[in-house]
C-alpha cells in the first residue's frame, strides 16, 4: 500500500536531495555539471544608464541572498536581494560622480578622514566610498568546513594630514545561507599619526521601509516606520551607544503581498562602539538607515574624536548582517 501524508497525496518514494553546503564535496557534484549553478560570484559590466562601465561583483549564494559589489568603490554593496524582495535604495543617478554617495546602495562605507557633515573642509562623509580596490582573492571555497564566496580586496587611502591607510576587506558569504561578513583591517602604512573615523551607511528602502519596520537595539526600539508622512525634510539622526554582544534588529512583517523581513546586525563595538539612525521620509527618498560607526554625534552634526593610530597601528572592525 502506498502510504499517504495528510493532504492525500503519495509521498515520494526517493531519497532527499542533499542538503548544500555540507554535502558539496560528496554528492553534489554528481548532481549538475558546474557547482556554479548553484552558487557563484562573477564579475560584470553594466552596459548602459547613469552607471555604465561600473565594474561589480555579482554574488549569489543559493540561499536566496543575492548582492553586488562594487569593484571599484571601496567593496561596497550596491544592491542586495533576499529571496528576490530589494533590501537596499537606489539614487535616481545612480553611483558614478554621484554626491549623494553615502545614500545610494545598501552599503556604503564613509571615511576615513571624515563621516557625518562636513567639518574643515573635509567633504560630508569622506571620500573612501570612491576609492578603486585591488582585487586580492574572489572565489567560491566549497572545501571549507563551511563552503563560502568571499572576496578580498585592497585600498590604501590618503589622508589630508600626510599619512596613508591601507584597507583590506573580507568579504564572505555561506553557500545556500542568507548571512554576509563584512571584515575591514585598517593599518596606518606611513610615519604620520592618524585619526580613523568609520561608518558603515546601510540604506533600506522600499519594501523595508514602510509601516510596521523598527530598528531594536536587544530589546529597546529605537526607530521605526509608524506611517508615510512625507514630511518636508529629513529627520535629524539620533546616536546611541552600543552595550556589548547585543545585536541590532531591523524588522519589517509581511504585509499584503510583501514578505516581511528580519536583519540581525552584530559588529564588534570595541571598534565600533555606537550606531547612529538616520529617516528621511521624503517622496522620492524614503530611507531608513542604520549606521555602525566608531565616533559619536556631536550637537552640531559633525562627529566627535575617531580612532588614532601611531605609524604602523591598526585596528579591525566587523559586521555579520544575518538575513530572515
Amino acid at each position: 500500500m502506498t502510504a499517504r501524508p495528510r493532504d492525500g497525496r503519495p509521498e515520494a518514494m526517493h531519497a532527499p536531495l542533499p542538503d548544500m553546503p555540507r554535502a558539496a564535496r560528496h554528492s553534489l557534484p554528481d548532481l549538475v555539471g558546474d557547482l556554479r549553478q548553484l552558487a557563484s560570484v562573477q564579475r560584470i559590466t553594466l552596459g548602459d544608464g547613469p552607471d555604465a562601465g561600473q565594474k561589480l561583483l555579482a554574488f549569489s549564494t543559493g540561499g536566496g541572498l543575492d548582492f553586488q559589489v562594487k569593484e571599484q568603490g571601496s567593496l561596497d554593496i550596491r544592491s542586495l536581494h533576499l529571496r528576490g524582495l530589494p533590501l537596499g535604495w537606489r539614487h535616481p543617478a545612480g553611483d558614478t560622480g554621484n554626491p549623494q554617495r553615502a545614500l545610494t546602495g545598501f552599503l556604503v562605507t564613509c571615511g576615513l578622514e571624515n563621516v557625518r557633515a562636513p567639518r574643515a573642509g573635509l567633504p560630508q562623509h569622506g571620500s573612501l566610498a570612491l576609492s578603486p580596490v585591488r582585487l586580492l582573492a574572489l572565489d567560491a571555497d566549497w572545501q571549507a568546513p563551511e563552503p563560502h564566496l568571499f572576496v578580498t580586496g585592497e585600498i590604501h587611502h590618503p589622508m589630508p594630514c600626510g599619512a596613508v591607510c591601507r584597507i583590506i576587506r573580507r568579504m564572505s558569504a555561506p553557500i545556500g545561507g542568507t548571512r554576509l561578513v563584512v571584515h575591514d583591517r585598517i593599518e596606518n602604512i606611513s610615519a604620520t599619526p592618524a585619526e580613523v573615523m568609520l561608518l558603515y551607511h546601510v540604506n533600506f528602502g522600499f519594501p523595508v521601509a514602510a509601516p510596521g519596520c523598527a530598528v531594536r537595539i536587544g530589546g529597546t526600539r529605537v526607530t521605526g516606520i509608524d506611517s508615510l508622512d512625507p514630511g518636508d525634510r529629513p529627520g535629524a539622526p539620533e546616536c546611541h551607544r552600543m552595550p556589548p554582544d547585543v545585536p541590532v534588529v531591523v524588522e519589517r512583517p509581511a504585509s499584503g503581498d510583501w514578505p516581511g523581513m528580519r536583519l540581525e546586525l552584530t559588529s564588534d563595538t570595541g571598534s565600533l562602539p555606537f550606531l547612529q539612525t538616520w529617516r528621511d521620509g521624503r517622496r522620492k527618498r524614503n530611507i531608513l538607515a542604520i549606521e555602525p560607526c566608531n565616533c559619536d554625534l556631536r550637537p552640531d552634526g559633525t562627529s566627535g574624536p575617531g580612532t588614532r593610530l601611531a605609524p604602523g597601528e591598526r585596528m579591525d572592525s566587523s559586521l555579520t548582517l544575518s538575513f530572515a
